[in-house]
């Protein structure tokens, strides 16, 4: 189940969870909380749906169909956030908290004076938080500009409640290096940076790709490992569309499943 806002130009939000969702073998159910005008150029009006009305929809889904994990994307509002948390609190199922604050076009799709809530009330519910550069440095009160940053930013998660946390080098200098912390350890994912415009939705796609393995019984580490192998690929084999940030390859071929050898230290 995806729980996150609709872009219309099919790169971003609902829709790419659900193209990744498919992609990668599960059954996607998508919980609408916010709509967007907006195409890979940039976003023109943003218009958050009635708390209950979010809540209703998890509710329904829950209650006949429940998911076997969960994400969130943008929430919108604090309205939106407490209702979100507080059905999360009788999940019985992983849920992952994309915190989506601000869209690639610098649209923002989460009220600041919501952080806290987000802080307070969504992440002590997670089971894994996956924040950007720009994310870590909004939650954590830090800055974030490398890895070690990263590894200080994701214990400052930790340490609000989710049982792991991602921290997402994307926007790093040089390399793309992604920082997974939580009981068992940390682990550091290296990753190639591709010169390309077209990267809209690969915050939505990456924690999109992880919720469709944690629903099949995926270890964690190896979830994340396949994710940003499948990301980087949609990436390199975008369509080229749109005149602005285009969307990724949802097509891209999805990478075998293996045992993790990442050691934790």
């Amino acid at each position: 189940m995806t729980i996150a806002g609709s872009d219309p130009s099919g790169g971003a939000g609902i829709q790419a969870d659900l193209k990744t969702f498919h992609q990668f073998g599960v059954f996607g159910e998508a919980v609408i909380t916010l709509i967007t005008v907006q195409n890979t150029v940039g976003v023109e009006r943003v218009e958050t749906l009635d708390a209950e009305l979010v809540a209703a929809q998890i509710r329904a889904i829950v209650s006949d169909i429940p998911p076997r994990a969960a994400k969130t994307g943008a929430l919108g509002n604090r309205g939106i956030i407490e209702a979100v948390a507080d059905l999360a609190a009788g999940f019985n199922f992983p849920l992952v908290v994309d915190p989506v604050v601000v869209s690639k076009h610098g649209a923002v799709l989460v009220q600041l004076e919501a952080v806290e809530a987000l802080k307070e009330r969504l992440l002590p519910r997670a089971y894994l938080v996956t924040p950007n550069l720009e994310e870590a440095e909004l939650l954590a009160g830090i800055p974030v500009r490398d890895i070690g940053a990263m590894r200080t930013a994701a214990q400052r998660l930790l340490a609000m409640g989710p049982a792991a946390v991602l921290v997402k080098g994307g926007h790093l200098a040089g390399g793309a290096t992604d920082v997974l912390l939580s009981e068992r350890g940390c682990v550091e994912f290296p990753g190639e940076r591709i010169d390309s415009r077209h990267t809209h939705g690969t915050g939505c796609t990456l924690s999109a790709a992880i919720t469709a393995q944690l629903a099949q019984g995926a270890d964690l580490a190896e979830a994340v490992r396949r994710a940003k192998a499948y990301v980087t690929e949609a990436i390199r084999t975008s369509p080229g569309l749109g005149a602005g940030s285009g969307p990724l390859n949802h097509h891209a071929a999805v990478p075998p499943y293996r045992a993790s050898e990442d050691q934790e230290e």
